[in-house]
């Protein structure tokens, strides 16, 4: 489903979505293809987010488009050494 059709289904409200097709494009995910799970409450919005797993998000209709930055974290390795 396309996220325009999204919109008019579920106007003015957020979804938590399941992303099915997606492209990266200058440190943006464009999001081109997606199934609606559910439409969410704006008091569960968070809720649902933090229980999201992979392909799942959850987005407000408001948004023309669906584009998410893409982070590369770079976490920190820290080795201890012991010597005994």
């Amino acid at each position: 489903m396309k996220w325009s059709e999204v919109r008019k289904l579920y106007p003015n409200q957020f979804v938590k979505l399941k992303v099915l097709a997606s492209h990266i494009e200058n440190s943006q995910e464009i999001i081109e293809d997606i199934a609606v799970i559910k439409p969410v409450t704006e008091k569960s919005a968070t809720k649902e987010l933090l229980n999201s797993k992979g392909d799942e998000l959850v987005y407000h209709t408001a948004n023309e488009n669906v584009v998410l930055e893409v982070r590369q974290d770079m976490g920190l390795r820290r080795f201890v050494y012991h010597e005994n």
